[in-house]
């Protein structure tokens, strides 16, 4: 028993650590749901689901010994979120005057979970030395946690976007910021995994 609660303890530190700037992608998708009602809450519960599963999947096939993507180019997935937020920065500049376009962004549950996986795309190299060397039945244990922990975070995105100024503000704004904010993270993303030197 003292095991299991090892397993989860280190499970709940891990996903816990490699996630936190999720809840802030959670929070402006959902802040943008409530402003403009795209994506909706399903699927932003099941685009972070499907994230997370990827995530998690890549990592265990790589404890296993094979590499789907070399970690040195892994950052290019930021391109993702930052794709994204251009396209929805041509869509405020095209829509301009117009007050009842929703602030665009991820507005789909394969959106949402490439931005899951773009956002996520490093803890692969936190996850696959843990998968490799602790064994079957705490993997699934861990994931079993990281399970627990998407619903937790979703959970926290829904109510930190739920505040009403900050849902004002959205409403006014939303079609700049969740851009910009999309923008950031993608070019966050890239900068931080060092792929530019790969590049140039």
């Amino acid at each position: 028993m003292e095991g299991i609660a090892g397993t989860v303890a280190t499970a709940v530190g891990m996903f816990a650590g490699t996630n936190l700037d999720d809840i802030i992608v959670l929070t402006v998708l959902f802040l943008s749901s409530r402003a403009g009602g795209a994506p909706r809450a399903w699927q932003i519960w099941g685009g972070q689901y499907a994230g997370i599963a990827v995530l998690v999947a890549v990592s265990v096939v790589a404890a296993l010994g094979l590499t789907i993507v070399p970690d040195d180019w892994v950052g290019l997935l930021g391109l993702i979120p930052f794709a994204l937020g251009v396209r929805g920065l041509v869509s405020a500049i095209r829509a301009r005057g117009d007050d009842d376009t929703p602030p665009p962004g991820a507005s789909s549950l394969a959106a949402v979970a490439g931005v899951t996986i773009a956002n996520g795309a490093d803890n692969i190299s936190v996850y696959t030395p843990v998968f490799r060397t602790i064994g079957a039945g705490p993997t699934l244990v861990t994931i079993a946690v990281f399970a627990a922990g998407v619903a937790v975070w979703c959970l926290a995105g829904f109510w930190l976007g739920s505040h009403k100024k900050v849902i004002e503000i959205v409403e006014r704004y939303g079609r700049w910021l969740v851009p910009v904010v999309f923008m950031i993270i993608g070019g966050v993303i890239v900068v931080e995994s060092g792929v530019l030197a790969q590049l140039f």
